[in-house]
C-alpha cells in the first residue's frame, strides 16, 4: 500500500490552513494536530473499506495457438470476494515478440448476495514473430473508495501460446471451394482442360474447334467427327524454397517478410497438392537448414505445415552460391522452383542474379519478393520538409534499383512477382495457375 496523489494533496492543503490559524492566534496551533488526525483517520477508513489483496483472484486463459499476422485474445476472469464495487487497472507484461498493450480498466461490481463478484477482461495478443510467446505477469493496482490509498500486486502468469504460420487463408479457400459451387465454377484449379498433353476425353466436333484435334480413328468407329480433349499433366514437381536470412526478418505491415513468405508458400503448397503435383520444401540461409523431398497427395500437407513452422529467423547473410548449388544437386528432375527471398539493391543482388540465372537454365524459377508499400508511399508523398524530401529521393532510388534487378531476372528466364503483403498470396496462386495451364514445366 502507498498513498496516492490525492492523499498528498490532502496533507498539503493542511499546511496553509495551519499557518493561517497560527497568524490569527498562537493558541490555534492545535488545529494542525486536529487536521493531521482527521487526514490519518480518512486514510485508515480508506484502508478498511478498500479491497484486500488476499480477496482478489485472477485466472488467465490463453488461446491454444495464434496465427502470425492475426491478433488473438487473452481472457482474464477477475474474481473479488468483497461486498463493495472495485475498479482495477490491469497492465499486462508480455513477451518481446508480442506487441505491447496499454493498461486496461475493469470494474468488479458488488455482488447482489454474499459471495464473490466476477468480471471479464480481454487483452489483445498481437504476435510479431512465430514461436512460443505469452503473458509473463499481470500488474494490478486499485484504490479504496476515497482514493487515498493505492494497492498494487504483481501476479505471475508465465502462460505461453504457440504462434504458427497463418493457415487462415488456406482454410477459408478450402471451405469456399467445397461449400460454394458458384465459387468453384469460377476457379481454374481442378481440371485444366484444353492446353495440356494428357488425354482427358472425346467430344463431338462442332464448328469453331481446332480441326487438328479431330481423332480420325475414333471418328471412324463412331461414324461421326470426334475431337480429343487434353488436360494439363499432373505429378509435376514443385519446390518451395524459403530464404530465412537477415533481410527476411525485417517486418512489413507488422509481420516479418519470412512469415509472409511462409504463409504464401503454405497456400501455394495446398493448391499444388490439390491439383496432383508433388511438393517439396527448402529452408535456407547461409546453408540449407530444412529439406523435405517432394511428395504428392493431400496427406503431405501436414508435413509441409510442420516443417514450415521449424524455419526460424537467422541473423546471417544469405549465401546464394552455396545454397542454390546444393539445391540444384538434390533436385534430379526439372521442377518449378518458387524462390521466396529479398534484396536491397543492385550491388548486393549480383550474386543472387548470377546463381538464379544458372538455376533457371535447368529448372523453371519463380522469383517471389515482398514489396514494402512504404516505398511507393514515400516516393509519391509531397515533401513538406527537407527530411521528407531526402526520404522521397532514397525511396525512389530503391524502387528504381529494385525494378532493375527484377528486369535482369526476367531476362535470365525467371518469372518474377513483387507484390505488397495484401496482394502477395493471390498473385502467387494466379501465377502458378498460369504456369500450369501453359505447361511451362
Amino acid at each position: 500500500m502507498r498513498p496516492t496523489l490525492r492523499a498528498l494533496i490532502v496533507f498539503l492543503v493542511g499546511i496553509p490552513l495551519s499557518l493561517g490559524a497560527v497568524t490569527v492566534s498562537v493558541r490555534l496551533w492545535t488545529m494542525w494536530l486536529a487536521y493531521l488526525g482527521a487526514a490519518l483517520l480518512l486514510l485508515g477508513v480508506d484502508v478498511v473499506l478498500g479491497l484486500p489483496k488476499r480477496r482478489l483472484k485472477i485466472k488467465t486463459t490463453l488461446p491454444e495457438q495464434l496465427f502470425i499476422g492475426e491478433p488473438g485474445v487473452a481472457r482474464l476472469a477477475i474474481t473479488a470476494r468483497w461486498r463493495r464495487q472495485a475498479t482495477l487497472e490491469v497492465l499486462p507484461e508480455l513477451d518481446d515478440d508480442l506487441a505491447p498493450q496499454p493498461a486496461f480498466q475493469v470494474t468488479v461490481k458488488a455482488p447482489e448476495a454474499k459471495g464473490s463478484a466476477t468480471a471479464t477482461l480481454e487483452i489483445p495478443l498481437v504476435p510479431r514473430r512465430r514461436g512460443d510467446h505469452g503473458v509473463r505477469m499481470l500488474h494490478v493496482r486499485w484504490t479504496g473508495p476515497l482514493g487515498l490509498i493505492e494497492r498494487r500486486i504483481a501476479m505471475p502468469v508465465n502462460a505461453k501460446v504457440g504462434v504458427v504460420p497463418n493457415l487462415g487463408a488456406v482454410r477459408a479457400i478450402a471451405l469456399r471451394m467445397y461449400s460454394d459451387r458458384s465459387f468453384m465454377a469460377g476457379m481454374k484449379v481442378e481440371r485444366y482442360l484444353g492446353d495440356g498433353t494428357e488425354f482427358e476425353s472425346l467430344r463431338e466436333y462442332v464448328p469453331g474447334l481446332d480441326h487438328r484435334a479431330i481423332d480420325w480413328k475414333a471418328s471412324a468407329r463412331h461414324r461421326k467427327l470426334l475431337c480429343t480433349e487434353f488436360r494439363a499433366e499432373r505429378n509435376h514437381q514443385v519446390i518451395l524454397a524459403v530464404d530465412s536470412g537477415q533481410l527476411m526478418a525485417e517486418p512489413v505491415a507488422g509481420v516479418p517478410k519470412l512469415d509472409h513468405a511462409i504463409n504464401a508458400a503454405i497456400l501455394l503448397g495446398w493448391f499444388c497438392l490439390r491439383t496432383g503435383d508433388r511438393v517439396g520444401l527448402v529452408g535456407f540461409a547461409e546453408k540449407i537448414r530444412a529439406w523435405a523431398d517432394p511428395q504428392g497427395g493431400m496427406h503431405a500437407f501436414a508435413r509441409l505445415q510442420a516443417l514450415s513452422a521449424e524455419i526460424d529467423y537467422h541473423r546471417v547473410e544469405t549465401n546464394f552460391t552455396l545454397t542454390l548449388a546444393d539445391m540444384s544437386t538434390r533436385i534430379k528432375r526439372r521442377s518449378l522452383i518458387v524462390l521466396f527471398t529479398d534484396f536491397l539493391d543492385t550491388v548486393s543482388a549480383e550474386l543472387m542474379i548470377e546463381n538464379v540465372s544458372r538455376l533457371a537454365r535447368r529448372h523453371l524459377v519463380l522469383f517471389v519478393a515482398v514489396k514494402d508499400p512504404s516505398l511507393d508511399t514515400r516516393t509519391l508523398a509531397k515533401p513538406s520538409t527537407l527530411d521528407a524530401l531526402h526520404e522521397a529521393v532514397v525511396a525512389s532510388d530503391f524502387s528504381r534499383e529494385r525494378a532493375v534487378v527484377l528486369e535482369r531476372l526476367r531476362r535470365a528466364g525467371a518469372h518474377c512477382i513483387d507484390a505488397t503483403p495484401g496482394e502477395f498470396s493471390m498473385q502467387l496462386v494466379n501465377r502458378y495457375i498460369e504456369i500450369k495451364r501453359r505447361e511451362l514445366f
